[in-house]
């Protein structure tokens, strides 16, 4: 057995990974490269003959996005998902192509066709067994991740070389722990190789809990002074968490409202616009699947609430609606809650926003998100005075606010404990899906809490 990291070694984006059985291999996701890594190139510069099967942690971009470029190199295998992830992977792709490649709608359709045809939708903890073509058996189970919809870590039951078989896990990305919207994911009771994510191996995350009261704090400041209240956001699992978060604010808040109190009754009166076409899919998909939601998330549809889809959100869908509420917040300074792709500043919707309101000093830009280095929100992050958009400089009077407690990546904590909770192994634990920086800081943890286990940092081995 041998892996091989074709894509986030030495950072965040381009997901790959392969695990090869003797003469044949599994492919574990085939994402797109973003922020620095942009430009580097997106074919397909790895052999994929002998590759049987392509295995899908979750329908993020940088895991999915080079499925067009994975199918022109000639890959027909089957492709395993969960059965969320399944359903979500059609709306990604599409939008993807329509970015990238600039497909029609007609395009996509045959191309997002091909893709379900090899589709294999997987329940969770459910095992799947491929036979290869030498006649190894391989056992394949998707667990929760807890890091968007339908998002798994992968447990593998491989032939041993001696005897009994031999555990390996990708973990794809993790969610943090105690999150409202979706289950915490739980540690396997055996490894033998882990493949761990280390997005933010060198962070800790505000709480969870401070999340709603720092957004209605910004909030409060816009309703009393005006101003937009701007949230790059990814279309899944960002804007459902802030769906989630607006509707339970805005609840508690009107249960004690009085015609008296003039404070609350702006916030009866305050919009929230989700403006992506992509988002208003994924967040239909989202209730479609309200059995993976986590306790807290199923309590509140028992009490008749409708925490992703309720009166105050307004959805934009055709692009000149868009364009005219642009306009329209710009010329009168109203406050407004508005989530828009993307969530790095990278392209979409929320540019158009950021370029007309950026300058406005009544303006909240709220960051949710990982910002990859490179791109125009990791720049925000650092209050610029000027960024540039779409090749014109444009002020930066806006107060631009970083909220860790949203993002959907476990931090260093939440890492230690999936590795400390396995009650068996590993005796190899493989670090990606991180800067240098962060990989070599979960190393040095790591090895306090497994001393006898051997540590390698992806971003420092050879290719």
């Amino acid at each position: 057995m041998n892996i091989i990291h074709h894509g986030a070694r030495t950072g965040v984006t381009g997901s790959c990974h392969e695990i090869r059985v003797g003469t044949h291999g599994l492919l574990v996701d085939c994402g797109l490269f973003q922020g620095e890594e942009k430009g580097r190139s997106l074919d397909i510069e790895f052999p994929i003959d002998h590759i049987r099967a392509l295995l899908l942690t979750h329908c993020h971009i940088d895991h999915i996005g080079r499925l067009p470029w994975l199918l022109a190199a000639g890959f027909r295998g089957p492709i395993y998902a969960t059965e969320a992830t399944a359903a979500l992977l059609p709306l990604m792709l599409e939008d993807g192509l329509k970015i990238h490649l600039g497909l029609n709608k007609a395009q996509c359709e045959k191309f997002t066709g091909l893709v379900q045809g090899l589709l294999k939708p997987i329940p969770f903890d459910c095992r799947v067994e491929l036979i290869l073509p030498s006649g190894e058996l391989v056992s394949i189970c998707f667990r929760p991740a807890g890091h968007i919809l339908g998002s798994a870590y992968i447990e593998l039951s491989l032939p041993g070389e001696r005897s009994g078989e031999q555990k390996v896990v990708f973990s794809g990305d993790l969610g943090p722990c105690d999150t409202p919207l979706l289950v915490d994911p739980q540690s396997p009771e055996q490894v033998d190789t882990l493949v761990i994510e280390s997005t933010y191996g060198d962070k800790q995350h505000q709480p969870v809990r401070l999340r709603e009261q720092q957004l209605a704090t910004i909030i409060d400041r816009s309703l009393n002074d005006g101003g937009a209240i701007l949230i790059p956001a990814f279309s899944v699992g960002r804007t459902q968490e802030l769906l989630f978060d607006i509707e339970n604010l805005i609840t508690r808040t009107m249960s004690g409202f009085s015609k008296q109190n003039s404070s609350l009754a702006k916030w009866y009166q305050l919009p929230v616009i989700l403006d992506s076409p992509l988002a208003m899919g994924v967040t239909q998909q989202y209730v479609s699947f309200q059995r993976l939601w986590a306790k807290e998330a199923k309590q509140r549809i028992i009490t008749g609430r409708h925490p992703l889809s309720f009166e105050q959100c307004i959805t934009i869908n055709q692009h000149s609606d868009h364009i005219a509420l642009v306009n329209r917040i710009k010329a009168t300074g109203e406050p407004a809650i508005i989530v828009a792709a993307s969530g790095m500043c990278a392209g979409g919707r929320i540019l158009n926003y950021l370029d007309a309101l950026l300058p406005d000093p009544r303006t909240d830009v709220v960051m949710v998100g990982y910002q990859a280095r490179g791109t125009l929100g990791r720049q925000l992050l650092g209050q610029p005075r000027q960024v540039d958009i779409r090749n014109s400089r444009v002020a930066v009077n806006a107060t631009v606010h970083s909220m860790s407690g949203y993002s959907a990546h476990a931090d260093q904590d939440d890492l230690m404990k999936f590795v400390a909770n396995i009650k068996h192994g590993p005796q190899q634990i493989r670090i990606v899906h991180g800067d240098v920086k962060a990989q070599e800081a979960l190393a040095r943890k790591l090895a306090s809490i497994k001393p006898d286990c051997e540590i390698v940092i992806a971003a420092n081995e050879k290719n």
